[in-house]
């Protein structure tokens, strides 16, 4: 949306954008942001609570009348995920010759096979299939101890759309395993960068492009921008 602002910026409409990863709206500097700390799906914050919405709100527009910009703007509540824990056990070791996320995610196979017969559908597939996600977190894995990025295979060259299906494989999995009531989507976020090995896996590929040098679009989207 950061982006976007501009866009209708050059074509004479005024914009207002909330923010919900401030690092975007400080790189992107749309000409107005409120930024506010709330969970990621929540823009407005606090569900059926239209006194604190229309607040918010209000905020937002009064950003119009600054008299130039960039305007960024923090509002003043922070609120916190409120997202119950996951409970997803992950499969054992079963190859210590292989990168410990390489075969964590070949140990969720079974898993993911049985949501996709479940489900007949899967999300699976921007860059790689089910079939190449373990591969895919190998070239990850490489990277983050010290290979060249730029030369390390990744498939179609796009770590963005890598990303994506590597924690959709997992998510997609994970939803067969779980103890409990389904999880909301920043819990299984925070079970996959928190608990596995694929997710460790790749905050350090991530980490390894971003010192590199690469373009920000490149590693920033790898994960979700507030990790």
């Amino acid at each position: 949306m950061s982006v976007l602002a501009h866009v209708f910026e050059a074509a004479g409409i005024a914009t207002i954008v909330l923010s919900s990863v401030r690092e975007v709206a400080v790189k992107v500097a749309p000409p107005r942001a409120l930024h506010c700390e709330f969970p990621l799906g929540r823009p407005l914050g606090k569900p059926s609570d239209p006194e604190f919405q229309h607040d918010l709100l209000a905020r937002a527009f009064a950003l119009l009348d600054a008299s130039s910009g960039p305007v960024l703007v923090d509002h003043p509540e922070v609120i916190e995920a409120d997202d119950q824990p996951v409970a997803c056990a992950l499969p054992p070791r079963f190859d210590p010759s292989l990168p410990p996320a390489v075969d964590e995610a070949r140990g969720l196979r079974k898993a993911y096979d049985r949501a996709l017969a479940r489900r007949g559908v899967t999300s699976v597939g921007r860059a790689v299939s089910a079939d190449e996600v373990p591969h895919a977190i190998g070239v990850l894995h490489a990277i983050a101890n010290g290979a060249e990025w730029t030369a390390a295979g990744i498939p179609g060259g796009n770590t963005v759309a890598v990303c994506h299906d590597i924690r959709t494989y997992y998510e997609e999995a994970a939803l067969e395993l779980v103890d409990g009531p389904l999880p909301g989507g920043r819990a299984m976020e925070d079970w996959f960068f928190e608990q596995t090995e694929a997710g460790k896996t790749m905050l350090g590929a991530r980490a390894a492009i971003r010192d590199a040098g690469a373009k920000f679009a490149i590693w920033f989207y790898m994960t979700p921008g507030q990790r």
